[in-house]
């Protein structure tokens, strides 16, 4: 756990042999970029009281890597964001092919860094994309922004 002050839960959780399977977000960007995480990777439908929570970006896996499912991919996350994260602004979502073998199959976070996030137990690494969404905080007291990339 973290020491002081604490904003929420990470997410994604994380496998540890320390015992920090729900660890705290220790400062509001961090725990802004671990909302949206926890957005962009619910389904659509799964949430009590709120079914329209999340997205369905796991059913775009094995659809045609073209420009119309890149658009579709797009304005979902746009309509997500926009509807239950009013503070954050996204800047900029590009979607490119992972066809280039740079993907590590089947891991859930690539490293240290925590802003690339794959779905696991991914079979075809032909039928993958890779998703940066740019985006803005704005806040009253202060603005900033950051990234976040997904691999479907």
């Amino acid at each position: 756990m973290a020491k002081g002050t604490t904003y929420g839960i990470n997410f994604p959780f994380l496998d540890s042999y320390v015992g920090k399977y729900l660890d705290c977000s220790d400062t509001t960007t961090e725990e802004i970029r671990s909302n949206l995480i926890h957005l962009l990777l619910t389904r659509k439908g799964t949430r009590y009281y709120l079914p329209d929570f999340g997205t369905r970006l796991y059913e775009y896996i094995f659809e045609p890597l073209d420009g119309p499912t890149f658009a579709e991919i797009e304005s979902e996350i746009r309509d997500s964001v926009t509807t239950y994260m009013p503070g954050l602004t996204v800047t900029n979502v590009k979607i490119t092919d992972a066809s280039d073998g740079l993907e590590n199959k089947g891991t859930y976070i690539n490293g240290e860094d925590k802003r690339e996030f794959t779905v696991p137990n991914i079979s075809q690494l032909e039928h993958t994309a890779k998703i940066r969404i740019d985006y803005k905080i704005s806040n009253t007291a202060f603005e900033s922004s950051d990234f976040v990339i997904i691999n479907i």
